[in-house]
C-alpha cells in the first residue's frame, strides 16, 4: 500500500497556491492508494476580529485546490494547531464537504486483499484536544496502525501505544536552514523531531516539512515536500 503525505499548506493566493497546485500534480503522478493531509490548511490570524473571518475563505480555497487529489482508497486529514486555534469546526466542515475524511480522535479500518490496516488521527496537541486513547478505542492491538498527528514530538506520548507509524508535520523543517547551523526556528512540539524518519522503540515516525510558509513567505535550504510512503506486509519494527 502506498501513501502520499502532504502537510502544512497555510493557504494564501500569493505564496502557497502554486506549491499546493504542484503538490497535487505530483501526488497524482505517484498514483497512491491513500493520501493523508497532516494539518494546517489555514493560518491563524495574528489579529482577531474581522481578520479571523478570512479563515473560512482560506479553508474553502485550500480545499478547492486539494479537490484535485486522487487516491484509490480515499483522502484523509487531521487538523493542525492553526486550524484548531482559528476555527476547527469551519475547517473540518469545509474539508468534509470536499470529500475528505477528517480523523478527529477517530480511526477507520482499511481492508485490502484480506488484510486490515487502521488509519487513526488525533486532534491538535497544542490546543489540548488530542485524545489518543479515544482514537484507538476498538482497534485490535495486534493489527497495524498508522496515526496522523500534526505535532511530531507527540511521538514520545505515542510510544507506549500499539501504533506502528506516526505521520506528522508542523515543523516546516524550520523554513530557513543555515549550513552547519540548521533551522533558525522550530515551533513547540517540533523541536526534537523536525524532519525525516525516526525510530522510537517500536514506533516509526515521519515528519514532513510541509508545503506552505508562515509569517515569512520564504524557504531556504528547506524545499517543500511531497512524501511517498510504501507499506509492506511483514515483521513490525522493534
Amino acid at each position: 500500500m502506498t501513501i502520499v503525505q502532504l502537510s502544512d499548506f497555510h493557504y494564501d493566493p500569493y505564496f502557497s497556491l502554486r506549491p499546493i497546485e504542484a503538490a497535487v500534480r505530483m501526488s497524482n503522478e505517484l498514483s497512491p492508494d491513500l493520501v493523508v493531509l497532516t494539518g494546517d490548511f489555514v493560518t491563524m490570524p495574528v489579529l482577531g476580529g474581522i481578520a479571523a473571518r478570512n479563515v473560512a475563505q482560506q479553508a474553502a480555497s485550500c480545499a478547492q485546490v486539494l479537490r484535485g487529489l486522487r487516491a484509490r482508497s480515499g483522502i484523509f486529514a487531521a487538523l493542525g494547531n492553526h486550524d484548531e486555534f482559528a476555527d476547527a469546526r469551519s475547517v473540518t466542515g469545509t474539508l468534509s464537504e470536499a470529500g475528505f475524511q477528517v480523523l478527529n480522535n477517530t480511526a477507520v479500518a482499511l481492508e485490502r486483499e484480506g488484510r486490515r490496516l487502521w488509519l487513526a488521527g488525533v486532534r491538535d496537541v497544542l490546543k489540548g484536544n488530542a485524545d489518543l486513547g479515544r482514537a484507538l478505542r476498538g482497534v485490535p492491538a495486534e493489527e497495524p496502525v498508522v496515526l496522523l498527528a500534526h505535532e511530531p514530538d507527540f511521538a514520545d506520548t505515542v510510544v507506549p501505544y500499539p501504533v506502528d507509524l506516526q505521520l506528522s508535520g508542523h515543523s516546516h523543517g524550520g523554513q530557513v536552514c543555515l549550513p552547519l547551523i540548521g533551522p533558525l526556528y522550530l515551533p513547540k512540539m517540533a523541536e526534537k523531531y523536525p524532519s525525516g524518519l525516526r525510530r522510537l522503540g517500536s514506533l516509526l515516525l515521519y515528519t514532513n516539512v510541509g508545503i506552505g510558509t508562515i509569517r515569512i513567505p520564504a524557504r531556504w535550504n528547506c524545499p517543500p515536500e511531497v512524501t511517498l510512503i510504501t507499506l509492506r506486509a511483514g515483521v513490525r519494527p522493534g
